[in-house]
C-alpha cells in the first residue's frame, strides 16, 4: 500500500508487541511504501502546516527520519526532560492541548498568511521563506506541489474524469498530472480512479 506525500506534521502511537513508541513525523516529499505487521496498532493526531515542536524542527524528521520520543519503564514519554502520562487515542487532543500550553509544540501564523496570501505586509520575502521552510520543513513551492497532487487524488477518486482533473488542479496535460501522482501518490491516475489503496496520512 502507498502512503503519500504529505506537508502536515503528526504525533504518532504505534503499539507493536506490547511495545508503545512514540514518532514525531515531518513531511514526506514522496510516496512510499507502507506495511503494518500482524497485530500492530496505530494512533496520532495530525498537526496543522506551520505547527512543531521546537526541539525536533520539521526539516529535520522529513522523510521517514521520525524523532522518536524516548519511553520510561512506568510507560511514560519523557518530553524536554520532563515525564508525560502516555495519551490514549481518546484523550490524544488533550496530550496535545497540553503540550501547547506548555510552549513545546508553536505555530508560526507566518505560515497561514504565506500560503493563502502569498506575501505578508513589511516582512522581506527572504525573511518570510525562511521562517516559512523553519516552520514546515519545506519551501512553499514544494508545499504547493504536494497539495495540488492530493486535491487531484481526491478529484480522481470522486469520479471526476482524468482530462477534467488535468484542468480543475493545474496541470499542463495528462503526463504531467501522471509524474507527479506516480512521484507523490505512488499511483497512476488510473489506478487512482479505479481505487488503488493509499495512505492519506
Amino acid at each position: 500500500m502507498s502512503s503519500i506525500a504529505k506537508v502536515n506534521p503528526m504525533i504518532a502511537f504505534a503499539r507493536i508487541g506490547g511495545k508503545t513508541t512514540v514518532h514525531l513525523r515531518g513531511p514526506e516529499t514522496q510516496a512510499t511504501t507502507a506495511t503494518c505487521p500482524s497485530g500492530a496498532e496505530f494512533f496520532g493526531a495530525e498537526l496543522r502546516i506551520g505547527a512543531y515542536l521546537p526541539m525536533f524542527p520539521p526539516a529535520r524528521i522529513a522523510n521517514m527520519q521520525d524523532g522518536i520520543l524516548p519511553t520510561l519503564p512506568n510507560g511514560r514519554i519523557l518530553i524536554d526532560n520532563q515525564p508525560w502520562e502516555m495519551p490514549t487515542p481518546q484523550n490524544l487532543d488533550v496530550f496535545v492541548d497540553h503540550l501547547e500550553r506548555a510552549g513545546l509544540l508553536v505555530f508560526d501564523p507566518l505560515v497561514e498568511e504565506l500560503r493563502h496570501v502569498g506575501t505578508v505586509g513589511n516582512v522581506p520575502e527572504r525573511t518570510a521563506q525562511s521562517r516559512f521552510v523553519r516552520a514546515v520543513g519545506l519551501p512553499r513551492r514544494k508545499v504547493q506541489v504536494i497539495e495540488r497532487a492530493r486535491r487531484a487524488a481526491e478529484l480522481l477518486r470522486a469520479g471526476v474524469s482524468i482530462p477534467d482533473v488535468v484542468c480543475d488542479a493545474g496541470y499542463y496535460d495528462q503526463p504531467h498530472l501522471t509524474r507527479a501522482l506516480r512521484q507523490l501518490i505512488g499511483q497512476t491516475p488510473a489506478e487512482v480512479a479505479r481505487g488503488g489503496r493509499y495512505f492519506a496520512l
